[in-house]
């Protein structure tokens, strides 16, 4: 459908751009994601880098690839959900507005908050978008409604065969 075509890199081009932003500015985020990643110390897996430039690249990268992915249509529900999860971070890390003492300021952060929180919703909405086909609970429900209609009519079959069997019997016990 035209409307994904168009809405899908619509959405995406905000999220290629601030990943490719974050690419080549990473100490510059870095410092604005301090103070979320001073609040996670020693609570986040060790898996996860610690290194605040470390985790701006792979945020950044994250972003680029799947908003190529999800702008061009590949795997669109699995490239939302992955601009959606790494959008979390970012928003309470950089739109921290209820920190602000200055009233502009603070005001222009709750906008920017706002609009992610937007983002967020059309990223949900995409990741839930089956493109016009059925999800797999309603595949799965469907499925089984089949099966249960099957099983009936091989039930019904049988049942009117095993009770056909004395007739038979008898015609050929008659022989």
């Amino acid at each position: 459908m035209i409307l994904r075509r168009l809405a899908r890199p619509l959405l995406a081009a905000i999220f290629i751009s601030s990943g490719i932003d974050a690419l080549k500015a990473s100490e510059a985020h870095a410092e604005a994601a301090k103070p979320l990643l001073d609040g996670l110390k020693g609570k986040l897996p060790e898996q996860i880098p610690s290194d605040p430039v470390t985790l701006v690249r792979i945020d950044g990268a994250i972003k680029v690839g799947a908003g190529v992915l999800l702008a061009l249509g590949k795997f669109p529900r699995l490239s939302a959900l992955a601009l959606a999860g790494g959008l979390v971070p970012t928003t309470l890390a950089t739109h921290r507005f209820w920190d602000e003492k200055d009233p502009a300021v603070r005001q222009q952060q709750q906008v920017q908050f706002t609009k992610n929180l937007g983002l967020f919703g059309g990223l949900l909405l995409a990741s839930a978008d089956t493109a016009g086909k059925p999800s797999l609970g309603w595949r799965a429900r469907h499925t089984a409604h089949e099966v249960g209609d099957w099983a009936r009519e091989t039930g019904e079959t049988v049942a009117e065969t095993v009770a056909d069997v004395p007739k038979k019997a008898k015609k050929v016990l008659a022989r």
